[in-house]
């Protein structure tokens, strides 16, 4: 019995903190924009240019 009075107000406080946890993450935009992220990683970066070939320094193209 002594062991529900210490693990009842433990239990009660972590969910408190819990349910604080998730109510402080919807108030700073968290959960906003589920799908962007997802949908980032199919585009391509057009900004950059791709990186110009060197010539390999070994290899001469007389032809």
């Amino acid at each position: 019995m002594s062991n529900l009075l210490l693990l009842i107000p433990i239990a009660l406080f972590l969910g408190l903190l819990g349910l604080g946890a998730f109510l402080w993450a919807l108030k700073s935009g968290q959960f906003d924009d589920m799908e962007g992220a997802a949908n980032r990683i199919l585009f391509d970066d057009d900004d950059e240019t791709p990186p110009k070939k060197k010539r390999d320094q070994f290899t001469q193209d007389d032809s």
